[in-house]
C-alpha cells in the first residue's frame, strides 16, 4: 500500500467523468487500499479515484464507523434536506455551506464485483453525494447555497 498524491482544484481531471470499472483484479484492490491510506493520511472522510488521478468509478468513505469501498456507485434514492459545512481534500483549507439530501441509498459493487446497498443519513449521506459527484466531474462548490461563498480555514 502507498500514499498517492491528491489532485487539487485547477487540475482539469477533476471535471472529467470517470469510467465504469469492468475488471475486478489485484490492480483495483491496490488502488482501493492506496486510496484508503491516502484518505486517512490526509484526515478525510471520503476519497474518489479521480482525486488521485484515476478516472475509475471508485470511492472510499469512512465517517468513523468503518471504511466503505464503493465501486460503480449509484444513488438509487434520496430524501430530505440538510444544510451544513462541506470541504474537500482537493480544496485543502477551503469550505462552504452546502445543501444536500438528508438520507441517501446507494447501490455499489465491492472490490470483488458483488453488489451491495448502503443507506446513509447526515454526514454519511453528504459523503455519498460528495464522492459520487466527483465521479461525474462535479465539485462540492456547485452545491454552495446561493449567497454564500467559499471560505478559508
Amino acid at each position: 500500500m502507498a500514499l498517492r498524491n491528491i489532485v487539487t482544484l485547477g487540475d482539469p481531471i477533476l471535471n472529467k467523468k470517470s469510467r465504469k470499472v469492468e475488471v475486478f483484479d489485484d490492480r483495483l484492490a491496490t488502488l482501493i487500499d492506496d486510496m484508503k491510506d491516502t484518505m486517512y493520511n490526509d484526515n478525510g472522510v471520503g476519497l474518489a479515484a479521480v482525486q488521485v488521478g484515476i478516472l475509475k468509478r471508485v470511492v472510499v468513505i469512512d465517517i468513523g464507523d468503518g471504511v466503505m469501498e464503493l465501486v460503480n456507485p449509484e444513488i438509487v434514492s434520496q430524501e430530505g434536506e440538510q444544510i451544513s459545512q462541506e470541504g474537500c481534500l482537493s480544496l485543502p483549507g477551503k469550505w462552504g455551506t452546502t445543501k444536500r439530501p438528508q438520507k441517501v441509498k446507494v447501490k455499489a459493487q465491492d472490490r470483488n464485483g458483488k453488489w451491495q446497498v448502503f443507506t446513509g443519513e447526515d454526514l454519511k449521506a453528504k459523503a455519498f453525494c460528495h464522492e459520487i459527484d466527483h465521479l461525474d466531474g462535479i465539485i462540492f462548490t456547485s452545491h454552495i447555497i446561493e449567497g454564500e461563498t467559499l471560505h478559508e480555514s
